[in-house]
């Protein structure tokens, strides 16, 4: 007659578990201040503000549910259009320009070169993107002041008349995208310099053993290689972009007229200035669907021209 015997049970033992059950309790208390604040600053104002997208709301009454109204009203109201376009068509131009300098500058930094020369170039791209935004368009405001500014005096030296930077509604466009540039082309810059770095050096000399030179080297050999990157640095760009606040704001203030007013602007100016909390909630709705549909669409499209080692 044959016996079964069940195997003993693996029993923990008391010091272990004493030791477990502290160490979950410690790390809860580590984490609670970070997602404390999460909870406070970041999920509490993001589901406010959905509901508070179908409520009209001044603070001074109570609110009152309106549904779809304000929605309504934004497709009728000509500054919020005006604005969704402005922002627009200031990412079109901002992306490509910060992209296209921060990867060219990336790309020259790969030359020989002393090593000091390179350190202080890369510190020098890198350096505006740790300023405040505001000082630096407070800053530019005066570079490009039309009376004072000493950009005209530097284009006066070579006898170009003054131009009116900041009152054109082109001319002002142009300082807004320049300064936004100027000041955020450095992260991009140094995530291309970190992508060109990791290239292996035998794949470019096989390319030119095969006489693929110049730009047929690039656009063969290392813009594949860096697409990933490429795909971070662009996504990431422009998200930025389409929150572009102050440097219009600042330098600006939205005009002349409407021509430099962005879609962030519009959510101040409503809440803040107009107390119309349920209808900038609405407009910020809206922009961060627009923002969620271009991200899945760079994702969608990275498909094709995207290439993983």
């Amino acid at each position: 007659m044959t016996t079964t015997s069940t195997p003993p049970r693996h029993t923990v033992k008391p010091q272990a578990a004493r030791r477990s059950f502290v160490e979950r309790w410690l790390a809860m208390i580590f984490l609670a201040p970070t997602l404390l604040g999460m909870a406070l600053f970041t999920f509490l104002p993001i589901i406010g503000s959905l509901v508070l997208a179908f409520f009209r709301w001044d603070i001074i009454s109570a609110p009152e549910f309106v549904g779809f109204a304000n929605f309504a009203s934004l497709a009728q109201d000509p500054t919020v259009r005006v604005s969704f376009l402005n922002t627009i068509v200031f990412v079109v131009v901002a992306v490509i320009l910060q992209l296209g300098i921060a990867l060219s500058l990336a790309s020259m930094l790969q030359a020989r070169m002393p090593s000091w020369l390179r350190v202080f170039l890369r510190s020098t791209f890198f350096f505006p993107l740790v300023l405040s935004a505001a000082s630096v368009s407070i800053f530019m405001r005066y570079m490009f002041n039309e009376q004072f500014g000493v950009v005209n005096w530097l284009l006066s030296l070579i006898g170009i008349p003054a131009v009116p930077w900041l009152t054109s509604p082109v001319a002002s466009a142009a300082v807004v995208v320049l300064v936004y540039v100027w000041q955020n082309f450095g992260f991009s810059f140094l995530l291309f310099l970190g992508a060109l770095s990791n290239i292996p050096k035998e794949l470019h000399e096989a390319a030119n053993l095969d006489g693929a030179t110049g730009w047929k080297q690039f656009s063969n050999v290392t813009l594949p290689l860096i697409s990933p990157t490429v795909l971070v640095a662009s996504v990431m760009a422009i998200i930025s972009a389409l929150q572009v606040f102050d440097q219009p704001y600042v330098l600006t203030n939205g005009g002349p007229g409407d021509s430099t007013r962005t879609a962030v602007m519009v959510i101040f100016e409503s809440a803040f200035q107009q107390l119309e909390f349920g209808e900038a909630s609405a407009i910020g709705l809206v922009l961060t669907v627009l923002i969620l549909a271009v991200t899945a669409l760079q994702f969608r499209l990275s498909r094709r021209f995207v290439f993983y080692q």
